[in-house]
């Protein structure tokens, strides 16, 4: 068989937009994807079904809370077969979608699994070779066991089967403080499981701020998760009753009990099967592979972009990934690396926690001067009438200018009104500049003027 031009290993975020770019530059291309179902983690076990259910769950709450706003609502509780077909609907569509983008001919779709043979040669698990003169490796990651006495031999749930529940849960212990720990704790709770949550690190959310992590720890408490930080787990112990766990928490010895155990201690890169040295690719002990600015491997003509290289699990920078590979393969001039100073992130707890741009801990590091404001959500008319108290809205600007460097929010809605900085970082605004908007009065995006206009205060004195 002819050689392809570009072959790509993974048909998820990173593979298919890679893959759709390169036919559009002329390149002649093929997706090697044997999963089961294509359409990759996002849609099918990711970003999709969690945020489907997470909204449901936020509609039971705001339901449940009905008095507070003064209406009668007799009784609000989870129908779970129902919330399971209407999220299984959902998907099914978006998967059916790209489906439908995978099949469409332009490129040449191989179910298969790929491993490499030589620099240029795949073998497929059908027993077939293929050839390429350029090859991108997405083939995302896996979620994976750390060596905590027992936990492997538990019979434990991971997001995939969380996201999968058609009933409620008596009791759930989750293991882990990440983004997916706190987001599927947050809703196994809401639809009336009891839920204990382990942290192994001092603080939820570690990759986030201290003060962040805090307001979202708070809110978990404050709706009833039994919730532990700064722990070292011991063992974990299965009888035909569930799970015990035992861990050391403040220098004691504590137990908990629960009819299941969800692992959600973290993902690895999946490229374990990928043979990656007979390629000349380099990877870190951890599986994950090291790229450069371009994407591009060790092996000067291999890329790899989104969860399997890093460094940020993010749908929109796999994307972003898989685009410049394939425009590079391409031989495209004046291209640009991705911009991880414009690195947006999400966090959909309730409250949402969102930052963008260059943060306080990177530039304290950096020895980056930079001034900073805050203003709460508990002090602003639009969040109070709504009984959405918790967080605060911090804008991070360089200190002669005025020109913006990043912003964090913890709050209602903070996947949304982080937002309104992403075109002006991009674009290298200053506080100045966005206080020459107009902003409507009472919106939660008001929010962000006091802020901006403390940094304007203090520039103007100075």
């Amino acid at each position: 068989m002819k050689p392809y031009d570009f072959l790509v290993l993974g048909g998820g975020s990173a593979g298919f937009n890679a893959a759709r770019v390169a036919v559009s530059l002329g390149l002649r291309t093929a997706i090697v994807d044997g999963a089961p179902d294509l359409g990759g983690l996002c849609i099918l076990r990711g970003c999709m079904p969690s945020k489907t259910l997470l909204y449901m769950a936020d509609v039971l709450h705001l339901a449940q809370k009905g008095k507070t706003f003064g209406l009668k609502i007799p009784s609000a509780r989870a129908d779970m077969k129902a919330i399971h077909a209407r999220k299984k609907k959902l998907i099914g569509e978006f998967a059916a979608y790209r489906q439908q983008a995978l099949s469409s001919g332009k490129f040449d779709l191989i179910r298969a699994h790929a491993r490499f043979l030589d620099p240029h040669t795949v073998e497929l698990s059908d027993g077939r070779t293929l050839r390429a003169k350029h090859i991108l490796i997405g083939t995302g990651s896996k979620v994976s066991v750390p060596p905590v006495p027992g936990l492997a031999e538990s019979k434990f749930w991971t997001s995939d089967d969380v996201l999968d529940l058609d009933f409620i849960p008596r009791s759930v212990i989750v293991l882990g403080g990440g983004i997916v720990a706190c987001e599927l704790a947050q809703f196994l709770r809401r639809i009336g499981s009891r839920v204990v949550l382990v942290q192994r690190s001092p603080q939820i959310l570690r990759e986030h701020s201290a003060d962040a992590s805090a307001v979202v720890q708070q809110a978990f408490v404050d709706e009833g998760i039994d919730l532990f930080a700064g722990t070292k787990l011991q063992r974990v112990t299965t009888d035909r009753r569930g799970v015990t766990v035992e861990f050391l928490h403040d220098g004691k010895q504590v137990t908990r009990r629960a009819a299941h155990l969800f692992n959600a201690l973290g993902r690895e890169p999946n490229t374990a099967a990928l043979n990656l040295a007979a390629a000349g690719i380099r990877a870190r002990p951890n599986g994950q592979i090291v790229t450069n600015r371009w994407q591009k491997t060790s092996a000067p003509h291999i890329y790899a972009g989104g969860d399997c290289s890093g460094p940020a699990e993010i749908v929109h920078i796999a994307i972003q990934q898989g685009e410049l590979a394939a425009r590079h393969a391409a031989g495209v001039k004046k291209l640009k690396p991705v911009d991880w100073s414009l690195l947006l992130n999400v966090v959909f707890t309730d409250p949402q926690l969102a930052t963008i741009g260059r943060l306080e801990r990177e530039l304290d590091e950096a020895g980056t001067p930079y001034l900073t404001a805050s203003y709460p959500f508990n002090d602003h008319g639009k969040s109070i009438l709504m009984d959405a108290n918790y967080g605060y809205v911090k804008v991070i600007a360089e200190p002669k200018r005025g020109r913006l460097l990043g912003a964090e929010i913890v709050g209602k809605d903070a996947g949304e009104l982080i937002h309104l900085f992403s075109g002006p970082l991009a674009m290298k605004a200053t506080v100045f500049d966005l206080l020459r908007a107009p902003w409507y009065h009472p919106t939660l995006a008001e929010i962000i003027t006091y802020p901006l206009e403390e940094i304007a205060d203090a520039l103007a004195k100075s």
